[in-house]
């Protein structure tokens, strides 16, 4: 079968740029084949500095024709009804259709369309042009008297279509008076001559000897292997950078690698320093010594083979790197002369958001709530708030300013210079992480509290201005705020309950002290107080009372409702991190029914806890005894919620001794008490399958209830007294999950 041989030869296409363009020209072209109704074998699509390049496999010679029966209005319907139907089918008469009859509807006219399929060349002449006229470029430009928008200056079209024995056609069109061929060239410098290609085997092999390697991927392989060589025989190690590798696999169609070296004196400034430096101005990888120190070497990756062996650009790309390591030697010693404490004035001027005040404003905020946290995660509180007031120091620095992605690294080393404990100036740093699924979290206590304290104020923040992430959009990072907070909590194994936290930290946020002050109150009675809805006014008076009675301190009005609303602000946020947990405990293969479970029950705010609940629960009901235990809260519940459906009621509540007239009923009431009684303590002792063990020693009871009570009987208040006792049981599982959400 055919296939087809795109390629657009341009001038120099950003490196950031071409494997999207790659990834959309291979979509563009291939759903628009498919909506044509070609399909094809395969695709693939590829991009080099100064090319796109498509190559679609198997398509077939002819388009498939179509046959289509369109169903038209009744026989006898008004004339412009059928005037239309007659325009959309393509009929010039009514007699030109066939009639069909429906038992219900009567007849009705049906048109037969039948469209004959057309050559895919023919087809490709259209998509094509189309495709290069409408493409997604994030920036493109204009040049000379053209019309055509892309991305740099277009050259050349190549389009071949044919099969692999045959000598291909030319696809016939031409996009602002560039006319598609079967000529392209090769590399800017080293092959610059036009040559014919036929397919992709031959566009390939006439691309190597003509200098450009195609594939991206094997570019950076090249780029790899010979860096890890070269440094290998001069007796260094690659610092590798999959980053920077593959950008610079985009901005070279024949890569040279060659090596460079710097002055010595520059390996007193920090070592990322010098990475970043020479990474971001000349895109070079750096080394590293035997030892793990860094060599005074640095490898670049040429577009040419040049004549002199790569001297000439050896020594250009030193100069320039001799400059930049200057100016970052200079930046690092002129912020040595500062201290982080003194440069914290400065952060008043920086904003960090309009409705959350300056950055010093939140260094104080974090300061709190840091030394807050550190007796829950073993910190020094001393030591966390001193962290947590250097945090944000080094981004008024020179450097930072420089290189913004060196921000908490800087302040690490700066802290160290100035004398600052260790655990302290590691904090600068760590409390920043992790900044995505692959990062580390930060495990010493001083870094976890400023960490934590950093990402909560961030989402309470947000939170506070009704700054919510919706749908796909999140332009704060709070979904990566949640997980970080997640991460750091359950890879430190650390018992944390949330919610009391989130809530007085919204108080914090609106910097409010009556609020605070509110809070402080309100705290100990939260579970009385979140279920109370009214008017401001009547929740005020309520909450008033349930203060009087606790014998706290009167509290302004005003202060009490935002409180009892900061609560819920509070449980809705405690529903953000519940969401992130659970997409993270589904990735890493839980099943989702348990975590709904768990998280159905009231007041879970502890992730460790939740974490460990789940974990037990699924072994658990894997188990002979989980099994026995699922099956016995089914067969109970599936009877009440019947009955409930039917009667529009629930049967809550306990039931009454006196109406048991069986031994089963009994027998059955005294399991479930004992059954709750064990299940409660196990669970205060955290032991969730000694838990399950007590609750599932109910199914011999439940069973002899059914085989010899019958619930449904003619008294109503015995048939009530019944289904409350199964209600037991399903209050009983609660003491672990919520048994409703598990599937099986």
């Amino acid at each position: 079968m055919p296939d087809l041989l795109l390629e657009l030869l341009s001038e120099e296409i950003p490196a950031r740029m071409q494997a999207r363009a790659a990834d959309d020209l291979k979509k563009l072209v291939t759903d628009r084949l498919v909506d044509a109704g070609l399909v094809y074998e395969g695709a693939r699509a590829f991009a080099t500095p100064r090319r796109l390049a498509l190559w679609v496999q198997g398509l077939p010679v002819m388009q498939p024709a179509v046959r289509e029966e369109r169903r038209g209005p009744r026989v006898g319907a008004p004339e412009k009804a059928i005037e239309g139907f007659l325009k959309s089918a393509g009929l010039t008469s009514i007699e030109q259709a066939k009639i069909e009859r429906d038992a219900k509807k009567g007849a009705f006219y049906v048109a037969v369309i039948e469209r004959p399929g057309r050559a895919t060349i023919d087809l490709l002449a259209e998509i094509l042009p189309d495709v290069i006229r409408t493409f997604p470029w994030p920036k493109s430009m204009r040049w000379a008297n053209g019309s055509l928008n892309w991305v740099r200056p277009l050259h050349s079209i190549v389009a071949t279509f044919g099969p692999e024995t045959e000598e291909p056609d030319i696809v016939p069109f031409a996009v602002d008076g560039i006319a598609a061929g079967d000529i392209t060239r090769g590399h800017r410098f080293l092959a610059p001559e036009p040559f014919a290609v036929r397919r992709l085997d031959d566009y390939v092999a006439k691309l190597e000897r003509a200098k450009v390697v195609l594939d991206a991927a094997r570019r950076q392989e090249i780029i790899l292997a010979d860096a890890k060589n070269l440094a290998f025989a001069q007796g260094y190690e690659l610092v590798e950078d999959a980053g920077l590798a593959a950008e610079v696999a985009g901005l070279v169609e024949w890569p040279v690698v060659l090596m460079g070296a710097f002055d010595e004196s520059f390996l007193s400034i920090p070592p990322e320093v010098i990475r970043t430096t020479i990474r971001n101005n000349q895109k070079c990888f750096v080394l590293r010594k035997p030892d793990g120190s860094l060599a005074p070497r640095f490898i670049l990756v040429a577009n040419t083979e040049p004549a002199d062996g790569g001297r000439a650009i050896v020594a250009g790309n030193e100069r320039v790197i001799r400059a930049r390591l200057a100016d970052a030697k200079f930046f690092y010693e002129t912020d040595l002369k500062t201290p982080l404490e003194r440069r914290l004035p400065k952060l008043k001027e920086i904003i960090f958001h309009e409705k959350l005040g300056t950055q010093a404003e939140r260094v104080e905020r974090i300061e709190r709530l840091a030394r807050e946290l550190a007796p829950a995660v073993g910190a020094d509180p001393d030591k966390a708030a001193r962290a947590a007031r250097l945090a944000k120091a080094d981004l008024v620095t020179e450097m930072v300013g420089e290189f913004p992605e060196l921000q908490g690294l800087m302040g690490k080393y700066y802290a160290l210079a100035q004398g600052e404990e260790e655990s302290v100036a590691s904090a600068l740093e760590e409390h920043y992480k992790p900044l995505g699924p692959s990062d580390r979290v930060p495990t010493d206590p001083v870094a976890v509290a400023v960490a934590l304290a950093d990402k909560i104020d961030t989402l309470v923040g947000f939170w506070a201005i009704d700054e919510k992430p919706t749908g796909s959009k999140d332009p704060y990072a709070l979904r990566r705020a949640a997980l970080g907070v997640i991460r750091i909590v359950l890879e430190n194994a650390l018992r944390l309950n949330l919610q009391p936290i989130l809530w007085r930290h919204f108080a914090s946020v609106r910097r409010d002290e009556a609020l605070a002050e509110a809070v402080a109150a309100l705290e100990p009675l939260q579970r009385d107080i979140e279920a109370l809805s009214a008017s401001d006014i009547e929740l005020a008076i309520k909450l008033e009372v349930l203060i009087s009675r606790s014998g706290t301190a009167h509290v302004m009005r005003g202060s009490l409702v935002q409180a009892h609303s900061d609560l819920g602000e509070a449980g809705s946020l405690l529903a953000f991190f519940a969401d992130r947990l659970k997409v993270q405990l589904r990735e890493q293969g839980a099943r989702h029914d348990l975590v709904d479970a768990v998280f159905a029950l009231e007041g879970q705010d502890d992730l460790l806890l939740i974490v460990r609940r789940i974990e037990a629960l699924a072994r658990f009901l894997d188990s002979e005894d989980g099994k026995n235990l699922l099956a016995g809260y089914k067969r109970a519940t599936n009877i009440i919620r019947i009955e409930e459906k039917k009667d529009g009621r629930t049967y809550a509540g306990a039931p009454r001794a006196e109406l048991y007239d069986q031994a089963e009923e009994r027998e059955l009431a005294a399991a479930i008490a004992e059954a709750k009684r064990e299940a409660e303590a196990a669970v205060a002792r955290e032991d969730f399958e000694q838990a399950m063990q007590a609750i599932a020693r109910l199914r011999p009871f439940v069973d002899a209830f059914f085989d010899k009570v019958t619930v449904n009987v003619d008294m109503p208040a015995r048939r009530e007294n019944r289904l409350k006792l199964l209600n037991e049981i399903r209050e009983a599982t609660r003491a672990v999950a919520d048994f409703s959400k598990i599937e099986g």
